[in-house]
């Protein structure tokens, strides 16, 4: 019983702490992110009632990558506080902006003929080994079939150490803005605005953006 509660008291820290930062980085937010951010907030808010069993939205945060990094601080300073007595360890196994080559479900909006390649996958496991994750994994199947999909996995362990905030800053915006530019340069009009935003808040990040044609000129062509 003494397990169980002290379990149940680290989940209502995390979700209180989740749904605290969504809800500040919404007043800043663009209208083309607010419904996402909304839509957080109601999952994270229905955690409980759901039980956090796998498969429930209430425990899967489908945030860009400044609400994961911001989240995943907010965590990282509650164990260094102590308002959280243990590690945390985020993880994803697939279905992700970046983790997934699956051209039946995930990347089956990639229109600039890559969507069966298998290279984002590996490029995503590189990249979060490189920049502080815990672990990475390659694995097939996911949901769609053997043989149809390369999902790409990390798991990151947050202690509350200064370096473990450094890992988590680098290894979670590699994480998201791998997928956010390959839909770009497939020219997905909302991977477009997202990566306009994502090098707007990090001078650092520098990332090709694809030419758009006239679509009366493309028209022209066809007929």
């Amino acid at each position: 019983m003494g397990m169980c509660i002290w379990r149940q008291k680290i989940i209502e820290n995390v979700i209180e702490i989740a749904c605290e930062v969504l809800e500040r980085l919404i007043k800043s937010a663009p209208e083309e992110v607010q419904q996402q951010m909304k839509d957080n907030i109601k999952w994270i808010k229905g955690a409980q009632e759901n039980n956090l069993v796998v498969g429930s939205k209430a425990r899967i945060l489908y945030a860009d990558s400044e609400g994961r990094i911001e989240i995943a601080k907010a965590f990282n300073n509650a164990i260094k506080n102590k308002e959280i007595s243990a590690p945390i360890v985020l993880g994803r196994d697939h279905h992700d902006v970046s983790g997934t080559d699956s051209p039946y479900r995930e990347t089956s909006n990639i229109y600039d003929g890559s969507a069966f390649t298998a290279d984002m996958a590996i490029q995503n496991v590189i990249g979060d080994s490189f920049r502080g994750a815990t672990w990475v994994s390659i694995h097939n199947g996911g949901g769609v079939g053997w043989g149809e999909v390369i999902n790409g996995g990390f798991g990151l362990t947050i202690d509350g150490s200064q370096n473990s905030e450094k890992k988590l800053v680098n290894m979670l915006f590699w994480d998201v803005n791998n997928g956010i530019a390959r839909r770009n340069w497939a020219r997905n009009k909302e991977a477009i605005f997202a990566i306009k935003r994502e090098m707007d808040r990090n001078p650092k990040l520098k990332v090709t953006l694809p030419n758009i044609a006239d679509q009366d000129l493309i028209d022209g062509l066809t007929k």
